[in-house]
Formats: structure tokens, sequence, C-alpha cells
């Protein structure tokens, strides 16, 4: 059993790992043992990150052609170019009410969730089959959010369009490198402290109106989305692909 749940040794890329979500998946998979690389668009807090951690850090906007081909580099360098596990964490997001939702709170939104993540993913394709085997598939991990899986409570109208697109992705490609042995699957989390909650959490009212949405009546912790990431990069999840697997305190499966 404790082998079942084994990262040892494993080689693992996490986007937007300097903060939130990112920063508790890097640091609780290091602490198990995985040998962990983050990256982001911000360089003195991928530097710092890095000195945190005790781990390569990259600094890369994946949403560019530069910043993919920095996080490829970084594989080859530090990985030998090869990578059991790439966790595309890295996402922005844009609120506005609706009549004055702005074209680029669209364009920012897709070229950083959507098409940043495929494109990444596509680029370290070698690197993942270079390690994947019948025994141990290598895996893509994609971060969604429960409010790509229902109606929000904010109107964020690209960001909650843009993580529906990133579940059915990961279906698609799941699909696609099911033959390769490459393994694909999404998390979506419910609400978390990070970034994209700090202003309703800097009040009292804003962390109990949060809370009574969930209903667990709290939000999550770094253990609720570690364990969730090591079950499908483990060999536990070795038979799973294709799954988005919320992990939200049962926002959306408990909804009406």
């Amino acid at each position: 059993m404790t082998d079942l749940f084994d990262v040892t040794g494993r080689t693992v890329v996490v986007t937007g790992g300097t903060r939130g979500i990112g920063a508790m998946v890097a640091e609780g998979l290091l602490d198990a043992g995985a040998r962990v690389l983050v990256t982001s668009r911000k360089a003195d807090a991928c530097r710092a990150a890095g000195e945190r951690l005790g781990c390569p850090a990259v600094p890369a906007d994946v949403s560019t052609p530069e910043g993919i081909a920095a996080v490829r580099d970084g594989v080859d360098t530090e990985f030998g170019g090869s990578l059991d596990v790439l966790v595309n964490n890295a996402g922005v997001t844009w609120g506005a009410p609706l009549d004055t939702f702005p074209r680029k709170g669209w364009d920012r939104v897709l070229s950083t969730n959507v098409v940043g993540l495929f494109e990444l993913t596509t680029a370290l394709l070698p690197a993942l089959r270079r390690a994947a085997s019948a025994e141990h598939p290598a895996r893509v991990v994609n971060i969604g959010s429960v409010d790509g899986l229902r109606v929000p409570m904010f109107e964020n109208y690209s960001y909650s369009a843009s993580k529906a697109a990133v579940h059915m992705m990961t279906r698609h490609l799941a699909a696609v490198l099911a033959p390769d042995r490459v393994l694909v699957n999404a998390v979506a989390p419910g609400a978390f402290p990070s970034d994209m909650t700090a202003a309703a959490l800097a009040s009292d009212s804003g962390r109990a109106l949060l809370e009574k949405a969930v209903p667990l009546r709290r939000l999550g912790t770094a253990d609720d989305i570690v364990g969730a990431i090591r079950y499908l990069a483990s060999p536990a999840g070795s038979y799973v692909t294709g799954v988005v697997l919320p992990v939200d305190g049962g926002i959306a499966g408990c909804s009406a």
C-alpha cells in the first residue's frame, strides 16, 4: 500500500508553481520524493520559489512560444529530456460585469489557460513519451476548476469558459494519447486560498460567503489538492485517464 502512492524519483513539471495551488502541489510532491521543476511568468517569484523549495525554477510565460521553449529546455537540462508528470497549473482570470466585459479579458485568459496549456503539452510530448511505459505510464494533470463545471458565483465569463475547455481538452487528449501510455486527467478545484480568491478572502464576510457555498463549509487545503495530484501521478492512478476529478468540498456533486 505504501508503494501504491509512491512518486519517489518521478520527474515533474509544475507550471505556475510559485504560488497558490501550484506552490502547494510542487511542495507536496517534493516532500513525497519527486524531482520537481517549477515555472512562473515572474522571474523574481521564480527565483524565490526555487530557493525556498530547493528545486529548479524556470521563468516562463507559457502563453508564448519563447516561454514554452524555455520549459522544454529546462526539462532537457534538469531531467535529461524525460518527463514523468506534467502538471498544467498556470492560469489567469478576469472579472468584469457582463455589459462591459472586454475583449482583452478573453484574449489573455484563453491564450494562457487553453492555448498555452495545449501548446506546452504538445511541446513536451517527446519527453513524456520517452518516460512512458506500460508499467509506468507518463501523466498529464490539468488544473481545471469547479467554475468549468457549474455557473460561477462571480462574473468571470472567460475564465469559466476556459476551464470548461480544459476539461474537454483533457478528455480529447486522453483518448489520443492512451496508446502512447500517456494518461491525461484533470482536477477541478473549488475554493482554495490563492491569488484568484484573495479579494474575496480579504474580509470576514467574503470568506463566509465562499465557505457557505461549499457543502463541507470550508476552503480547500494543501493536503486536499496534493492528495488528488499524488493519486493521479502515482501507481494508484495507472488505470485512470480522461477523468475530471472535482476537489471542491461537494460544490459540483451536491448541487441541484
